[in-house]
């Protein structure tokens, strides 16, 4: 692996427990339907599907598309993750099922999947070009990636401070840990061109035939300032095989 890749995992693993306990506090927030809400515009409705959640971090979108009655995978890089991830699962009494695995090499055979859904993971990806071939791959015909993310490099350079409620998991990382957060974004980014616009080209480009992009989800989901409230203006990006 990669040294850019060590450095993500390791500094998710100090994150991990932390996380959890925030995203178990989100799924049982207003935030759920509000996630719900923009999944039911892009996927196939009135059938389970097989569903993969790359770079699942704790497991909110596997715990959330679970309870909906699909059938859900997620992977992680970082061990802690998917530790927590299964608690978290266990917790909410969902069945669903984690795996370590890095999201640029997916270990599934071509066409395993109906959905690939993705939160806050293509911004840490070196290669992402080498993810979304890879994720059209093993996409079935008719299948759908649905992607929230966000420049966050372009976003980190351009920087203006929001007031952030006490609780909010920013103001809770030691100062270590955001400094290697900042370090491991500026690096990935290196390696990024202007976003969301590049994700549609490398899509297109992967072999996704209708993309659609929306880049004002985060109005919807982060409404109000609270604790999960998120400073940089996320995006979905919709790519349909």
């Amino acid at each position: 692996m990669e040294l850019i890749k060590h450095r993500v995992a390791h500094y998710w693993s100090h994150r991990a427990e932390g996380f959890e306990t925030q995203r178990l506090r989100e799924y049982e927030s207003e935030k759920r339907e509000r996630w719900l809400a923009e999944f039911q515009k892009y996927l196939p409705q009135g059938k389970p599907l097989r569903v993969l959640d790359v770079g699942t971090g704790t497991g909110f979108f596997a715990c959330l598309l679970a309870a909906e009655g699909h059938e859900v995978t997620g992977i992680d890089l970082t061990p802690d993750m998917i530790a927590h991830a299964e608690h978290m699962a266990a917790v909410l009494g969902l069945d669903a099922g984690f795996s370590v695995m890095d999201a640029e090499n997916p270990q599934y055979e071509s066409e395993s999947f109906d959905v690939l859904v993705t939160r806050n993971l293509t911004w840490t990806l070196p290669h992402l070009e080498k993810a979304y071939r890879e994720w059209y791959r093993i996409l079935r015909p008719g299948g759908v990636l649905v992607n929230f993310d966000a420049d966050y490099s372009a976003a980190l350079e351009n920087e203006e401070e929001h007031e952030l409620p006490e609780n909010h998991a920013h103001k809770l990382v030691p100062d270590f840990l955001h400094e290697e957060n900042e370090a491991i974004t500026m690096e990935v980014g290196a390696y990024h061109q202007p976003r969301p616009q590049w994700d549609v080209q490398l899509l297109v480009e992967a072999g996704f035939e209708r993309i659609i992009v929306d880049v004002g989800v985060y109005r919807r989901i982060y409404a109000e300032i609270d604790e999960f409230f998120n400073p940089t203006p996320i995006f979905t990006i919709a790519a349909y095989k």
